[in-house]
């Protein structure tokens, strides 16, 4: 339903015809990012598109003409995914007309730097507030460290630093720490990436953590959370 829509009425819930992403984007370009995860189902639709540039909406037999560029990115080598018996192979091929492959950061940490601050900024404008400048000493461990999440991580890492949060990577940070330390850390940034992701509405915060109002109040405030410090261009 997300990438091809569908009509009124073709599964529970469906009140209303939905045009799909697909469908939206003719004309243009489409992106897919981490097409690896595709079902294999879908994977065959997504070939008839890309073969006969046409598409079934779901609980419909009408054919649609669509004309788009579709650009996909994966993790590993779908090749890889093909002889794991995860991907079809003639949709590998329909996709591969021309291969961009980026290494992780931590085969170019040149680049860490200028993301780095471009990250930043984009999420200090976000929270209407400016980002405090990068220590030497900071700047040495964000070079220093390996980056397992690559760019989501470094995004985060950013955002932590344009809130004036900003801490080590990970494993630095734990590092000798008692377990019960470990523990409180883990909560506090638990805490952290779910105000961030809901912009401070307490009451989508307690939904993720599955936390009541009480105990999560009681958790910011423990861990020095503020509710107005995640609040989009500085509401209240």
């Amino acid at each position: 339903s997300e990438l091809f829509g569908h009509e009124s009425g073709a599964f529970t819930g469906a009140q209303a015809k939905r045009i799909g992403r697909i469908e939206h984007a003719d004309g243009g370009t489409l992106f897919l990012d981490e097409v690896e995860s595709l079902p294999l189902a879908q994977q065959v639709k997504l070939l008839r598109v890309l073969q006969e540039k046409t598409l079934e909406r779901l609980g419909s037999n009408k054919s649609i003409q669509v004309d788009l560029r579709v650009i996909s990115a994966a993790k590993p080598d779908l090749l890889d995914e093909v002889k794991a018996g995860r991907f079809r192979e003639d949709l590998v091929y329909r996709l591969n007309v021309a291969t961009l492959h980026i290494p992780p950061l931590r085969e170019r940490r040149e680049d860490i730097p200028l993301l780095f601050e471009h990250f930043a900024h984009d999420a200090a404008q976000r929270h209407g507030r400016e980002a405090p400048p990068l220590a030497p000493s900071e700047l040495a461990r964000l070079l220093g460290h390996d980056w397992p999440g690559n760019v989501r991580e470094l995004i985060n890492a950013a955002e932590r630093h344009a809130l004036g949060l900003s801490s080590p990577p990970p494993a630095e940070r734990f590092a000798g720490q008692a377990l019960a330390q470990q523990m409180e850390a883990f909560e506090a940034q638990c805490l952290h990436n779910a105000l961030l992701q809901c912009q401070g509405n307490i009451a989508a915060v307690m939904d993720v953590l599955q936390l009541p109002r009480r105990t999560l109040n009681e958790k910011m405030q423990r861990h020095g959370l503020a509710r107005g410090d995640y609040l989009p261009g500085g509401e209240e």
